[in-house]
């Protein structure tokens, strides 16, 4: 049986069989489709494992590089193309599945023959290594992706990698020869190792592999990232395939040494903090955009310790631990930041339009296009996250100089985002920017406001002005506290059960920065309220917001209600993205119905769409809350809708007990709506607590609640 398998396998190896002879290339395209159909129905084909083997070895042999090119009958060579891409998809469904254990016992034994077959007695390896170089760009993806594969199920199986992939990387890093071959290189190394961290206790074996690469990877990345770009000089981030082939392994790397612990990491782990600078360079100097974009998005997740988080599974960089020069490493990414900066690297970032599926779209007739708000939002929080590490590591040591030499970048941000963004130039107050900019996306806009914060202390501290005259220069530069906070509370309408979201996440860093800015709030009560009396005279963000997320549904005026009397307090457009809109199911929601129970309140997972807090370092919560309300507004709901005729719909906030303000009336100005919302946050999460639902002790952060809500 076994030579009436070989014998026609000479007319497979041979390079124009799929041109002498088309039927047989149509049964070899037939034999290769009933496998795969009978792999993904978890059955074992009718062919033989070794007919299998040899069926997939022979078209993968057969179609050698530049063959499509030599080829007399394009339409035959064609059909050759086809039976070596479905040669590799089925090689590579194989193997995953064997690596996934997803087959019977019969079909795991299937497989596993016919990779025997294929490694050990026909050198498949060689052959899949030999499609790097094909010029057809599917074929050398398809092998790189099958061969990953099956380097992941060798590991799996033995704890070591091929050899023969092995050297093969370490030789075509070390000539850094941009073309298919390198392409395919990049992308199969950045495949395993993402393969590596998703999984279990990985982390000595890549730090072998990682070994193993280390010097090669070392010398391919200065010779493709210059410090300087001279005229006419060639450089890999030119080629746009290339490039975000290296940038994604850029990434990985980066990834990979945050979970290795207190060790010491490998110089290859710490290229993109070493070579910060030409990275900066590689923004404002190549001549692709998507170049420019993806560089800058890997310097953001850098300097805000996240890379990898697109695709890591969700504890697996946040082990706490951080190698030993991770310090020194991240104050050389900071320092590079401010030095390109300070040398006018702002005005070399290009910002070109927002892209959509139609193109790039046009807000309104003279508003000309949106913005990229993505490039906008990373070259924020780039160049805030290097101010808050600059300042951790200098202190209060550098005094006056250092607190203008900080607030000098912010002037220049702020500069860039009005050159950059038409509709920032109508903002008259400076500190409205965080939530016209961040709005849409939480966690970088928690990042934001405390990196803000940081840099407000830092400058307290060092320049030596009264409060009064500090929180005017902190205006100017848009970093008052509490306009950021109130900005905050204005973006979520007020809704505590939005903060209680953002208390129990682990997606942003807002508990750091809530209890941080609670803690100076209360020291600080007179600020807060000169800080309402400034936002209420100035524009309000959410009124600015369609100008950078185009026409919403009509504005949404915000009245509050007592008895028949009502007056508008603010209007606002429907916010989108990451901060849910006013009037949509609450994260904790209060049911209003006659046949709730006014004093145990249950509030299901799916009531809320979003999972609550997961921490490794405590139990899950419950699928069910239990919250109270008070039993006066059993009949009434917090939020009502009520549409008046044409026009906007209104929010009306009841208030069956109206608490006191500063004036001994009921108020609807911010610093009343303000002080209600914390004191609705404290009530809720004091409820949380004592019938043990909350993930965390909240005892520190209910005190400082209780010392703000005194301080009113």
């Amino acid at each position: 049986m076994r030579a009436g398998i070989m014998e026609p396998t000479a007319g497979i190896v041979e390079p124009t069989a799929c041109v002498r002879d088309q039927s047989t290339t149509r049964e070899r395209l037939d034999r290769l489709t009933d496998a795969y159909r009978s792999l993904r129905m978890g059955s074992c084909p009718s062919q033989s494992a070794a007919d299998v083997a040899l069926l997939v070895c022979s078209a993968v042999r057969g179609l050698v590089p530049d063959h499509r090119a030599r080829s007399p009958a394009g339409i035959c060579n064609d059909s050759c193309v086809d039976v070596t891409c479905l040669s590799l998809t089925l090689l590579e469904k194989i193997t995953s599945n064997l690596t996934s254990r997803s087959l019977s016992p019969a079909v795991t034994w299937y497989c596993e023959d016919v990779l025997a077959q294929s490694f050990q007695h026909l050198s498949l390896m060689s052959h899949l290594i030999d499609q790097f170089q094909n010029e057809d760009q599917v074929v050398s993806h398809l092998a790189a992706k099958a061969l990953s594969a099956c380097v992941f199920y060798q590991l799996h199986r033995s704890g070591t990698f091929s050899p023969v992939w092995l050297q093969k990387c370490v030789q075509v890093f070390s000539c850094s020869s941009p073309g298919p071959e390198l392409d395919s290189c990049l992308w199969s190394l950045t495949e395993v190792l993402k393969r590596l961290l998703k999984g279990p206790h990985q982390a000595d074996i890549l730090g072998e592999l990682l070994a193993a690469l280390d010097a090669s990877l070392s010398a391919l990345c200065p010779k493709f990232l210059p410090e300087e770009r001279a005229a006419g000089a060639q450089c890999l981030m030119d080629a746009t395939s290339t490039a975000g082939l290296l940038l994604d392994l850029l990434e990985v790397l980066t990834a990979s040494s945050l979970i290795g612990g207190a060790g010491v990491c490998l110089r290859s782990q710490r290229t993109t903090m070493i070579y910060s600078s030409a990275l900066l360079t590689t923004v404002s100097c190549s001549p692709q955009y998507f170049v420019k974009k993806r560089a800058l998005l890997l310097l953001k997740r850098a300097v805000l310790q996240k890379a990898g988080e697109d695709w890591a599974p969700a504890g697996v960089l946040s082990t706490g631990l951080r190698y030993k020069d991770f310090h020194s490493d991240m104050n050389m990414l900071a320092h590079s930041v401010l030095t390109a900066v300070a040398a006018g690297w702002l005005h070399s970032v290009q910002v070109k339009s927002a892209s959509y599926f139609g193109g790039t779209k046009r807000i309104r007739g003279e508003e000309g296009h949106k913005p990229d708000c993505v490039m906008l939002r990373a070259v924020s929080l780039l160049l805030l996250k290097s101010m808050e590490l600059h300042i951790q590591t200098a202190g209060a040591t550098a005094g006056v100089d250092s607190a203008s030499e900080v607030y000098g970048y912010l002037q220049s941000l702020w500069g860039f985002l009005r050159r950059c963004s038409v509709q920032l130039t109508g903002v008259t107050h400076p500190c409205c920017w965080v939530s016209l900019l961040f709005g849409d996306q939480d966690d970088d806009m928690m990042e934001a406001a405390k990196a803000l914060f940081s840099i407000f202390l830092h400058h307290r501290q060092c320049s030596g002005l009264d409060d009064p005259a500090l929180l005017e220069a902190a205006c100017a530069c848009g970093s008052n506290p509490h306009c950021l906070f109130l900005l905050l509370l204005q973006t979520i309408s007020f809704d505590h059960s939005i903060l209680l979201d953002f208390l129990i996440s682990t997606e942003t860093c807002f508990l750091e920065y809530f209890v941080r800015y609670l803690k100076y709030l209360r020291g600080d009560w007179q600020g807060f309220i000169a800080a309402c009396g400034r936002i209420s005279s100035h524009n309000s963000p959410l009124s600015l917001r369609h100008s950078l997320t185009g026409p919403g549904r009509g504005d949404m005026l915000v009245t509050c209600k007592r008895g028949s009397d009502q007056r508008v307090v603010s209007s606002c457009v429907q916010p989108t993205g990451g901060i849910l809109p006013v009037g949509t199911i609450n994260l904790v929601g209060y049911d209003s119905s006659d046949q709730s129970d006014p004093e145990n309140m249950e509030v299901s997972e799916e009531e809320h769409g979003a999972s609550v807090c997961e921490r490794s370092s405590c139990r899950a919560l419950d699928v069910k809350q239990e919250i109270s309300v008070p039993a006066a507004s059993k009949a009434n709901s917090p939020l009502q809708r009520r549409q008046e005729g044409p026009s906007a719909p209104v929010l009306q906030i009841e208030q069956p007990s109206p608490r006191p303000t500063m004036s001994g009336q009921l108020g609807c100005e911010p610093s009343a709506r303000a002080v209600l919302c914390l004191s609705q946050l404290r009530e809720v999460v004091t409820r949380l607590h004592t019938k043990k639902l909350f993930p965390y002790n909240p005892s520190s952060l209910l005190k400082l609640l209780a010392q703000v809500d005194n301080c009113s």
